[in-house]
């Protein structure tokens, strides 16, 4: 009669287990991995054909099936600008109250740090929702890239704050201690020592909030619009790049062409989003090693 117990012994030994949790963890990287470069490189594939200079200055023609996007471009950079203009000074200074004036354990910190929690987790379609009804229609600001920018200021701040706070948290409190005992007023302290510390942080949280401010689409139907002309203000109606990626690929027949040229645009800009950020992100960890 076979020996069981030596069996299961063997295969739940701790090289055995060592071995297939190695196993599972590159299975699931590689996995992860293939579904990246796949993505990527079928976007990259399709839309290269439809890109060139032209591509990038033209306006839309026929419905977005020919010209280029230049006017798209411009409204999205805008959109975006007023999104991390408005939400990153709020998220840091909420940021630094929640981590550094406001009591861990109080009751205050517990409920935001919750109601913050339930803010990042809300569908984007929702902000649309509040956003049309606040900035658009009780604001009086239409259907217009401001709109847009501070609906998509709403959506981040949650993610922004919450980064920048494990951040600030995450800095030692020798580091707080030693500026007090030079005398040191806290603000001081903050400012000069505690958020360089946390710059790798903060960064992220831009890099982030960023991302997710290119990528949206459901929020900006309902705030900035659909016009795909060149915006004369903020108060006029542009199109982001991922609508008129939906738009093009959804509503417009014949227009796979160039959605998928849109598409590699964007993700183009997100790589080198991510890669500035990466490297600014490195260059402040390693100043603050070397200091």
């Amino acid at each position: 009669m076979p020996d069981f117990s030596s069996v299961r012994r063997r295969i739940f030994a701790p090289q055995a287990r060592d071995g297939a949790l190695r196993m599972a963890i590159w299975a699931a990287a590689g996995i992860l991995f293939a579904c990246a470069a796949w993505l990527m490189l079928d976007v990259a594939v399709r839309g290269a054909a439809g890109l060139d200079w032209r591509f990038l200055v033209d306006e839309p023609a026929r419905a977005g099936r020919a010209g280029g996007i230049g006017p798209i471009l411009v409204s999205t950079g805008l959109i975006l600008a007023v999104a991390i203009a408005v939400a990153a000074p709020l998220g840091l200074a909420a940021a630094i109250f929640l981590a550094e004036f406001l009591p861990s354990g109080s009751r205050f910190a517990a409920w935001t740090s919750i109601s913050l929690d339930v803010l990042a987790g809300i569908p984007s379609i929702v902000f649309g929702l509040f956003g049309n009804a606040f900035f658009s229609v009780w604001l009086g600001m239409g259907f217009s890239i401001l709109s847009g920018g501070l609906t998509l200021a709403c959506m981040i701040l949650p993610l922004l704050i919450r980064t920048a706070e494990h951040g600030l948290r995450m800095v030692p409190d020798e580091w707080r201690h030693g500026a007090a005992a030079l005398g040191m007023s806290r603000f001081s302290s903050v400012w000069r020592i505690v958020l360089p510390a946390a710059g790798p942080a903060v960064t992220a949280g831009l890099l982030l909030g960023l991302g997710r401010a290119t990528a949206e689409t459901a929020a900006l139907v309902f705030t900035s619009g659909y016009v795909d002309r060149m915006p004369s203000s903020l108060l006029d109606s542009g199109r982001a790049l991922s609508l008129h990626i939906y738009d093009l690929a959804m509503n417009v027949a014949g227009g796979d062409r160039n959605a998928y040229a849109s598409a590699l645009v964007l993700l183009l800009f997100l790589i080198v989003v991510n890669g500035l950020a990466m490297s600014f992100s490195d260059y402040l960890l390693r100043k603050r090693i070397a200091a």
